[in-house]
């Protein structure tokens, strides 16, 4: 097994990534820029994760959590759009937005703990 298959909020991260993926899929009306960008931002969220766990120093782990909670940010930052634009109830993105607060507050953790 690998070091990063063990962290919860890699685990989080893929499972969310999943759910992203899924709703990408049904919300055809989504423009396709932005439906790319957060497909990719979620995929970055997840695999900057598994990277930064393979690294050696501290400051090389540090700096993959950092990207990846960037991604997270700019997840959120696109679903805020996707809400705007009325292709997503208010309750979906509720639900979004309340898992990925909850791994940027993960990766926050991982990131201090890297100091």
């Amino acid at each position: 097994m690998f070091d990063f298959e063990k962290l919860n909020v890699y685990k989080k991260a893929k499972e969310l990534n999943k759910e992203v993926i899924s709703f990408l899929r049904s919300s055809k009306s989504t423009d396709s820029y932005i439906r790319d960008q957060l497909k990719r931002a979620s995929i970055s969220t997840v695999i900057n994760i598994a990277e930064g766990s393979g690294k050696f120093s501290r400051a090389d782990k540090r700096n993959f959590y950092i990207i990846s909670r960037g991604s997270v940010y700019e997840c959120v930052s696109l679903l805020e759009l996707i809400l705007e634009d009325n292709l997503m109830s208010q309750e979906q993105f509720n639900d979004f937005y309340r898992k990925h607060e909850e791994i940027s507050k993960m990766l926050l953790g991982l990131i201090n703990s890297q100091r």
